[in-house]
């Protein structure tokens, strides 16, 4: 949701998911679960019969294909976004020559590969960081520590861009340098 507004599209894709199983007061539950993972998401929103017959994995992966699918004819990055990063690739920033910029994602990797090359932004970021790739999402740290690690600084030499109370409170206990909400 930083990079692109998908929120509309993830509860679209939802709502088409929900209606599959019957599954009803879904937004509700959903509603807590912005900037978590797709595991803490399904545990909230659909029923322990459906997850111990499907398994949390396919729920996910069936969910996120509705959604790949519904947004793939709409997706933009936010205003300004390409501007921003081009200006600072001009003034000679680090992040926007891809140097020590990355995405930390609580999204699976197929959804942060579809949004950055979708939206032509691959190009400057050098490490991706997604829910499948740590052992616990948002709002634990773990995706903003192997970011960091993985652009080989410290979290608090990081500056974070952050919509979600889940993505924000991952950051803050990660240490990071300063947060942007």
């Amino acid at each position: 949701g930083t990079l692109v507004d998908n929120t509309p599209a993830h509860i679209r894709a939802f709502e088409i998911f929900c209606d599959r199983y019957g599954v009803r007061n879904w937004k509700e539950r959903l509603s807590q679960g912005f900037g978590m993972g797709n595991d803490d998401i399904m545990r909230l929103v659909m029923p322990e019969e459906v997850i111990r017959e499907k398994g949390l994995a396919a729920l996910a992966d069936e969910k996120e294909a509705i959604y790949r699918e519904i947004y793939a004819p709409d997706i933009r990055p936010v205003e300004g976004l390409k501007e921003l990063l081009e200006r600072l690739r001009a003034a000679g920033i680090p992040c926007a020559v891809g140097i020590r910029c990355a995405v930390g994602s609580s999204g699976c990797r197929a959804n942060v590969d579809f949004v950055l090359e979708h939206c032509g932004i691959a190009e400057f970021f050098d490490a991706r960081i997604s829910g499948d790739a740590v052992t616990r999402c948002k709002p634990d740290p773990e995706i903003y520590l192997k970011a960091a690690e993985a652009l080989d600084v410290t979290p608090g030499e990081c500056i974070v861009f952050e919509d979600a109370k889940a993505g924000i409170a991952a950051a803050r206990r990660a240490g990071g340098g300063g947060i942007v909400a």
